[in-house]
């Protein structure tokens, strides 16, 4: 139990086993279950997860078979051969004091490969392979799938399975009119649609027997055309219950949805209303998901009556002791999920290794290990950005004393900026996090000191052994004649100093620091609230109209805003492909008009000359914003004609290495990858 989170930390018990809490790490694929050489490294990141305290863990998705996969080749769990692998997970999972639970999917059309199959053949829009629509005899086949599946995960030691229903994966789209057009048995009205479902519960639960968890993944909030309506969740939950499953955890969306459920921009626990409408309609325990990163927002989820229990895979990813630091009432010192996709749910549709943008380890416990070190060293990192800042606190916590110069009043450097932007906010609990690691690691700061290369050489004490410069990058000035002008103003004017800027804007760079200007001019002041976030995407939490969905509400943009890049071709490509859909989707709401192909010819006292398909063209407009790239500040080192420090007492990590978009994701990878090496 805890005294700051009494709900959240009470057990929870079925009978024939007892969580500890209801914290659960729901389901994330990380890469690493599609090679058996990789198990090794899959159970030393589920191990470090129980060993931090969550009550139950559920694996990425493992296929019934082959035709199920995701993609070719994918962690399967249907022969004796994948016992032994998967024993290797469980066994290090218990040894922690955890619970674990595989999850069993078949992907049905979203599997990206020529043989797959669904319960009609239509293709999705996301996926090039059209799938074979399902015999009947073959609909029983996978559901004998499904539960030798289960046996197998029994025998390897897994405390129970979690069945995929929701998020477009193949129950689910039997369970929808918008896949499932049959007129057989497994077809037809929704008892016909969930029969499946149902069908693959019951299956299960005679193989394994009433002492094994068996909890179903139920789409509760469609979010696509041909989706299903309340009445029609709740009859498929009510029925899963009648057919043994032990809980219910909550899907919101399938992949091919445009309405966006896990970004950053979604108000936190945006769906816990989808799943109190079901925990009403039955007595068996009910888990609430998506957008839950904070302990305070469990907590009140869980003591509200909305839910049982809490699934939050991104939480966990960024910070494996979640668990364990808030039941100890050190809420303040979880390294909080931000949302932002960059390094799990973008690195999965890569076919690339998850892992967290601000935690680095993660699915990197036997690789990125931060040892304590036999001889202290006296390091300077100068810079206390975000690659800074994550090469400070690692070599500190190994045990360097470490020195933190800072030119501006605070840290975060261009993550500061970031945050700013309506939508972002949750960037500003990194910055908090560091700030708090900072002091337990006893880093000696010193802010509003711009240092110069021979304080360092000459600095109190001796030299630096190491100096790590971490000075980012600066705003990059392009060759148009007129940039000089009033008019015109950097993404550092706007996102740091809060210029005032015009009624009708032209932004120059359409790659992710051009977005986000974009939505900084356009949005409130104030931080989105969930009932202003339904109506501008079209949401009915409550699913009264089929999939959830609704007519958006027209926005009044405040400003006239247009987007512009040299190249051709689709705007804003440079956000991640989980989350730059959103953003695009957001600016067509708010009426931005986007331009390829632009030439900049002028800028003067009439706005901004441009020739765009060969037409010249004048921008009427108050103000030019430049957010054109970047080059890097590296002024207190010497560099060689490969810009590399010529003293090899110097390190370049972040922007001051490379110029690029700013990416907080390689700047803390490198800083920490720094840090452990020294």
């Amino acid at each position: 139990m805890s005294d700051a989170y009494p709900h959240l930390f009470a057990p929870m018990d079925f009978g024939f086993v007892t969580l500890r809490n209801r914290v659960m790490m729901g389901s994330m694929h990380t890469g690493l279950e599609d090679r058996f050489w990789n198990y090794p490294k899959l159970a030393a990141y589920f191990a470090e997860r129980a060993r931090g305290g969550a009550g139950l863990i559920v694996t990425g998705g493992i296929s019934v078979n082959r035709r199920g996969w995701l993609l070719p080749a994918g962690g399967t769990m249907n022969t004796a051969g994948d016992v032994a692998n998967h024993r290797k997970v469980c066994e290090a999972v218990h040894r922690e004091g955890g619970r674990i639970a595989m999850q069993l999917m078949h992907a049905g059309r979203y599997g990206y490969h020529p043989f797959s199959e669904s319960a009609s053949a239509t293709k999705a829009r996301i996926n090039p392979f059209r799938p074979k629509e399902m015999s009947v005899e073959r609909v029983w086949e996978v559901i004998g799938d499904f539960a030798r599946a289960a046996t197998l995960a029994r025998e390897a030691g897994y405390d129970g399975v979690e069945v995929m229903g929701s998020e477009g994966y193949l129950l689910n789209q039997f369970l929808c009119k918008r896949v499932n057009q049959r007129t057989d048995e497994f077809g037809g009205d929704i008892h016909g649609r969930m029969k499946l479902g149902v069908e693959v519960v019951k299956a299960i639960r005679r193989a394994v027997g009433e002492r094994f968890l068996v909890m179903y993944r139920l789409s509760m909030l469609d979010l696509v055309e041909g989706g299903n309506t309340s009445e029609e969740i709740i009859a498929t939950a009510q029925a899963l219950e009648a057919s043994g499953v032990s809980l219910l955890n909550t899907g919101v969306g399938w992949h091919e949805s445009n309405i966006p459920t896990i970004v950053t921009s979604v108000p936190r626990a945006a769906f816990r209303v989808a799943t109190a409408m079901v925990k009403r309609a039955v007595k068996i325990p009910v888990v609430a998901s998506n957008r839950i990163n904070t302990p305070e927002v469990a907590e009140d989820i869980i003591a509200s009556g909305d839910a049982d229990m809490v699934s939050m895979a991104r939480p966990l990813l960024a910070d494996a002791f979640w668990a364990n630091k808030a039941q100890a009432g050190k809420a303040d010192e979880i390294n909080t999920c931000i949302g932002c996709n960059q390094a799990c749910l973008d690195h999965t549709f890569a076919a690339k290794r998850s892992s967290c943008l601000v935690n680095p380890r993660a699915c990197y416990e036997t690789e990125l290990v931060y040892t304590p070190v036999a001889q202290r060293k006296k390091i300077a990192v100068v810079g206390a950005g975000m690659a800074g800042l994550s090469a400070a606190t690692v070599a500190a916590e190994r045990g360097h004393e470490v020195w933190l110069f800072e030119a501006a009043e605070d840290i975060g450097g261009q993550f500061v900026m970031a945050a700013n932007v309506p939508g972002k906010e949750e960037f500003k609990e990194t910055i908090r996090y560091f700030r708090g690691l900072l002091e337990r690691t006893g880093v000696k700061v010193k802010l509003g000191h711009r240092v110069t290369k021979g304080e360092l050489d000459r600095a109190e004490g001796g030299a630096f052994d190491a100096v790590i410069v971490a000075t980012g990058v600066k705003a990059r000035v392009p060759s148009i004649e007129g940039i000089g002008h009033a008019k015109v103003l950097s993404y550092v004017d706007v996102l740091r100093e809060k210029k005032p800027v015009g009624a009708k804007v032209a932004v120059i760079g359409a790659g992710g620091i051009g977005i986000d200007v974009c939505e900084f001019l356009l949005a409130d002041e104030s931080p989105q609230s969930l009932a202003s976030w339904t109506r501008q995407w079209g949401v009915d939490l409550e699913s009264r109209a089929p999939g959830g969905l609704v007519a958006p509400e027209p926005v009044k943009a405040k400003r006239e805003v247009f987007l512009l890049q040299r190249k051709r071709g689709k705007m804003g490509a440079g956000p991640g492909k989980t989350t730059g859909w959103v953003h695009r989707r957001a600016l067509e709401h708010h009426g931005v008009t986007m331009l390829g192909g632009v030439e900049y010819v002028k800028i003067d006292d009439a706005g901004l000359h441009i020739r765009a398909d060969g037409a010249a063209r004048l921008l009427a407009v108050d103000n030019v914003i430049l957010c054109a790239g970047q080059t890097s500040v590296r002024e207190i080192v010497t560099v060689d004609d490969k810009g590399r420090p010529t003293d090899k007492r110097y390190h370049l990590i972040g922007g001051a290495d490379v110029a690029s978009e700013l990416d907080a994701k390689r700047a803390i990878k490198q800083g920490a990858e720094l840090a452990a090496s020294l």
